[in-house]
């Protein structure tokens, strides 16, 4: 029972980082700093984002007792204090623990004790993004020894922040498009939010797939490839890359389809309901398949890569 409780305490906490940094990333440019929107967006903005530092904060926690718990073979080994000071002390996955719960914890309080607005996203967006960094240290890529070591490490955060990015926005979007906008500002706030992401979400998967290729390389090697169809790691692994490409061709289709037609009808002072309709089941879609992608990741985390075999 521990290792499947690590395992969902992973999830919670690729969740709650990625939407700390990825939301707050968006609300810098996409929501409106003055207008009648402002109270409104604003005051719900802050109350996704204190909730998934509120979320990250204790889902870093339980996970370190945990980890600490499957380390030990026993609850009641793990929760002891010198099993517990012994990971964080020890060993650098039981640090990044510590470091996220930290993060998480200081952009709460920075986030109710700042006025709503671009100055309290970008304090929550940078820890939020120190978070989200620490997450590699839950991978794969910080057992790897050497100078692929490091590389691995390194490929694995930036992995992790070009997901954030992607991921966290995906979340801030549903919020404002559910429930649906009903006045011009409102719709003009989300034509802006999708156009101003168009390039930020086409950097952050170029940034996935290289870290990924890099990363399967190391994991996975040229010369084993058949493990992707022979192995749970790469049975899981496949099942992921099969999901990412369903993301991109949603996201594809928000972009170059459903965002223009938003525009068009914005610009034609026309209802633009019948166009928000496959807007929202697109983006609703992407972002189920994207945190189906994280369960998969907290899955794969728990397993030996075939290059350990």
């Amino acid at each position: 029972m521990i290792e499947p409780a690590v395992i969902a305490l992973r999830l919670l906490q690729y969740a709650g980082a990625m939407v700390l940094m990825g939301s707050s990333l968006l609300f810098i440019y996409a929501l409106p700093s003055s207008g009648d929107e402002t109270g409104a967006r604003t005051a719900w903005a802050r109350l996704l984002l204190v909730g998934a530092g509120l979320l990250l904060a204790l889902a870093a926690t339980l996970g370190l007792a945990a980890q600490a718990s499957l380390l030990a073979g026993s609850v009641s080994e793990g929760l002891k204090v010198e099993t517990l000071l012994a990971v964080v002390s020890g060993m650098d996955l039981g640090k990044a623990a510590v470091v996220r719960a930290a993060a998480a914890l200081l952009a709460v309080f920075c986030l109710l004790a700042l006025k709503p607005g671009r100055p309290a996203w970008i304090v929550a967006a940078v820890l939020g993004a120190v978070a989200t960094a620490s997450l590699a240290w839950m991978g794969h890529g910080a057992a790897t020894e050497g100078l692929i070591g490091g590389l691995h490490l390194a490929s694995d955060v930036l992995h992790a922040l070009a997901a954030a990015v992607w991921i966290g926005a995906l979340v801030a979007f549903l919020g404002l498009l559910l429930p649906s906008p009903a006045g011009p500002d409102a719709r003009q706030t989300t034509h802006r939010a999708l156009h101003g992401f168009a390039g930020v979400g086409s950097a952050s998967v170029a940034i996935l797939v290289v870290s990924g290729v890099i990363n399967s390389w190391i994991l996975i090697g040229p010369d084993r490839l058949s493990a992707l169809w022979t192995t749970p790691y790469g049975r899981l692994l496949s099942l992921k890359l099969i999901l990412f490409v369903a993301m991109v061709g949603l996201a594809a289709a928000n972009r170059f389809q459903h965002t223009p037609a938003l525009g068009r009808a914005l610009e034609a002072n026309a209802s633009s309901e019948l166009v928000l309709r496959p807007l929202r089941r697109s983006v609703i879609l992407e972002t189920l398949l994207g945190l189906a992608v994280l369960g998969l990741v907290a899955w794969l985390g728990a397993l030996g890569p075939p290059t350990s075999m």
